[in-house]
């Protein structure tokens, strides 16, 4: 029989190969080489009848370029986290109304009705009603879920909004205006939910948190200064109602888009039978006590600088106070925080008494137009710090109704300081009126200090 011709040995399966690879022959065998060298930081050495790399190689240096494309600024980095920039458009959407509905309200009941009496007595009566309801529904907010509780309550609020648009059309009795204006007190806190969105995406990273605090100031200083002008302009150009109109559809459109991003909301806390409020929380009453008191500073800024410049000159102050927090976002935050309030608070007690040296010394408008930017620049760093402090103060499942109590704070001192720069202006004039604030920023550093004096420090 004829000998079986010779079986030829099967070749070796061949490597996988990535674009970057070079067959070579080495020794009688096929190998795979890289084109690159290793100095050039191309792949490593061949690995014969191997993967061009392993696993854990590419991974690493996956993340080495992941690194590398991290931007460096504070602000970008915050904003790239995933999910963070759709909440954040839905945020600022919800907020500009924020400024918007009080004017908007004063406009169109004082044109109807002629009466600015009137129109502030139902813009307080609103204040009022939320600085009692906006607790509860911050509360609600933590316990059953931010998406939940804030579209429904946000609905109620523009309803509220809505009647009041139609009494005032129908020239309906007084009280129906304080009624409808006091529906919109369950308008829900999107700043604080906002905050406990960082807060959950943030948790541990003090760094992070201080920017995210740093941003979310200077955006609300951005709203309040753009939403007057917003809805004086849209009253002035179309009609009368046009500005609550168009704060109330911006409110609900902002929620809407806010409470869809689900990924970024921090889970719902059960009720705790054990847990208690904020505000018996170490060191939570005094703090509230110190936004009481910068509300001051702000209500009798407000008043007095109107009545003496216009209301146009105020927009001097929220800009220095927004660029003065976002460039307070891109520094370090303090190891010692109440020290950093303490600081914070003597800075602006010194810059508002800046606008009073200015309207007793001489009657330039742009020389108190430069002191109002000043005095802003304490504002914000001011009010981010304390409300870091409010975070700590308060437990992570309560951190909405936490915010939401300093933001109630915050909201009577500005009714109460309105008030004293109004008596001020009314019985000494507008010169003698800027005292006020700057007294009631030093009221805030002497309850600050009391309260530092009483804690431990960090």
């Amino acid at each position: 029989m004829p000998n079986p011709p010779a079986t030829r040995p099967r070749p070796a399966a061949l490597p996988a190969l990535s674009p970057t690879t070079l067959l070579a022959v080495t020794g009688g065998q096929l190998v795979a080489a890289p084109r690159t060298s290793p100095e050039s930081g191309g792949p490593a050495a061949p690995e014969s009848g191997g993967p061009a790399a392993p696993r854990d190689v590419r991974r690493r240096a996956a993340g080495q370029r992941t690194a590398r494309r991290a931007p460096t600024n504070p602000y970008l980095r915050l904003l790239a986290t995933p999910g963070a920039r759709a909440f954040t458009a839905g945020n600022l959407i919800a907020r500009l109304p924020m400024g918007m509905l009080g004017v908007s309200a004063i406009i169109m009941i004082a044109g109807s009705r002629d009466s600015y009496a009137l129109a502030g007595a139902v813009t307080a009566t609103g204040l009022a009603a939320t600085a009692v309801v906006a607790p509860f529904t911050a509360r609600l907010v933590d316990r059953f879920g931010q998406a939940r509780i804030a579209v429904p309550a946000t609905a109620l609020a523009v309803l509220g909004s809505l009647a009041l648009v139609l009494c005032v059309h129908y020239d309906a009795p007084a009280w129906t205006l304080f009624a409808a204006y006091a529906a919109t007190a369950t308008t829900p806190n999107t700043g604080g939910m906002s905050r406990a969105r960082w807060a959950h995406l943030h948790r541990g990273d003090q760094a992070a948190l201080h920017t995210a605090n740093s941003f979310e100031q200077a955006a609300d200083e951005l709203c309040f200064m753009l939403g007057p002008v917003v809805a004086a302009t849209l009253c002035g150009a179309l009609f009368p109602e046009a500005g609550t109109l168009v704060g109330a559809f911006l409110l609900m459109t902002g929620v809407l888009v806010f409470a869809a991003q689900r990924t970024t909301e921090p889970p719902p806390t059960p009720r705790n039978r054990t847990a208690v409020s904020p505000l018996r929380s170490p060191g939570m009453p005094a703090l509230l006590a110190v936004f009481l008191a910068t509300g001051a500073v702000f209500g009798a800024l407000e008043v007095v600088s109107i009545a003496h410049a216009g209301g146009a000159i105020l927009a001097l102050q929220a800009a220095g106070s927004c660029a003065a927090g976002l460039l307070y976002g891109s520094l370090r935050p303090a190891r010692n925080v109440h020290r950093r309030l303490l600081l914070c608070l003597t800075a602006m007690t010194a810059l508002m008494s800046l606008p009073l040296l200015a309207a007793s010394s001489t009657a330039s408008l742009p020389a108190l137009a430069l002191c109002l930017l000043l005095a802003g620049a304490a504002t914000a760093p001011t009010m981010v710090t304390g409300m870091t402090l409010v975070q700590r103060a308060t437990q992570p499942g309560q951190l909405n109704e936490g915010m939401t109590l300093s933001v109630t704070a915050l909201l009577g001192g500005v009714a109460a300081g309105a008030a004293g720069g109004g008596w001020l202006v009314e019985h000494t004039g507008t010169v003698f009126g800027y005292a006020a604030p700057m007294s009631a920023a030093a009221l805030a550093l002497a309850v600050a200090a009391a309260g530092a004096f009483r804690r431990r420090p960090e």
